[in-house]
């Protein structure tokens, strides 16, 4: 179908819908997003501190001021490093973890239910309580270190220092990766079951049927989940508060943790804002490309048509 053609259908398609259907949608956006996002642009340009936050609507205007501090004055730069880091480093280990999990939950055998049911576990339970059974295991005289005492191991400390790192991506890896696993099972029950008795008369090994049948299906599912995984990470602010901590230790000190110290313990809430700001800038990159890139191979697909 012609590019002209496919457009006049989409006009078409979109003509004499109730927009006034949409208004309560619209006005809780409007409140819950748009207000706050408006609000904190405008305080990001005050110097809004413990002295002036009392009467803030007359606090000094700074313009760029808390911007340029929070590149040149602050940890900015170093806490986007890490949180850019953990978010991808947990992505890559959670995308194979739960894959194989979707793969061994797939297909139908005696206690599946209970199976799936389990995998879910780390994923249904609050961060909050995620982090606390995890700091109450890491502490030094923990269950942990207890246990690796057990083979002559010294597990040494998990929450400070530079191991923390590492304890983060890998506490946040056992809790996100069922979320991949939803997507990837999701995306195996499209999978037409033609596809796989084809495969298995041309004689295609395990690997093969993986290579060329099964991964094919799970790139769209497995593209939206790596974004808004690694989305989720890097905006991920409870489970460091809480397993580490406020203030947290500098490897751990995630771009959201940054903004919470900065604007409730010293008390900068100008700056926090310029910071708050500066993250949703940061995630917004990565979301737009896959718009971006979802949408033109849609208009490629309705093209071919």
């Amino acid at each position: 179908m012609p590019a002209g053609a496919v457009r006049q259908a989409r006009k078409a398609g979109t003509t004499g819908r109730p927009l006034w259907l949409m208004a309560p949608g619209g006005l809780l956006i409007a409140l819950v997003i748009l207000v706050p996002a408006v609000l904190a642009l405008w305080m990001s340009l005050l110097q809004l501190d413990q002295y002036s936050l009392r009467t803030w609507l007359s606090a000094p205007f700074v313009g760029l001021g808390n911007y340029v501090e929070a590149f040149v004055g602050s940890r900015l730069l170093h806490s986007v490093w890490v949180s850019v880091a953990f978010g991808v480093l947990t992505t890559l280990l959670t995308l194979p973890i739960g894959v194989a999990a979707a793969l061994a939950a797939h297909n139908a055998f005696r206690g599946r239910a209970l199976v799936r049911s389990v995998f879910l576990i780390p994923y249904v339970l609050p961060s909050f309580v995620t982090a606390t059974i995890w700091r109450t295991l890491l502490q030094p005289s923990g269950a942990v270190n207890e246990s690796l005492s057990w083979f002559g191991i010294d597990g040494g400390l998990w929450l400070i220092g530079d191991r923390s790192f590492w304890t983060l991506v890998l506490v946040d890896t056992w809790a996100a990766w069922p979320f991949i696993y939803l997507l990837a099972l999701a995306g195996l029950q499209v999978i037409d079951r033609e596809a796989h008795e084809a495969a298995a008369l041309d004689g295609a090994s395990w690997s093969q049927k993986l290579r060329y049948v099964v991964l094919p299906y799970l790139r769209g599912p497995l593209a939206l989940a790596v974004i808004i995984a690694t989305l989720s990470h890097i905006n991920n602010f409870t489970l460091p508060y809480v397993l580490f901590g406020s203030p947290a230790p500098r490897p751990v000190e995630v771009l959201p943790m940054l903004t919470y110290t900065t604007s409730f313990q010293t008390v900068r809430f100008g700056l926090g804002s310029a910071m708050a700001i500066l993250s949703v800038v940061l995630i917004a990159i990565p979301l737009f490309i896959y718009l971006r890139a979802v949408r033109l191979d849609t208009g490629n697909r309705a093209g071919e048509r």
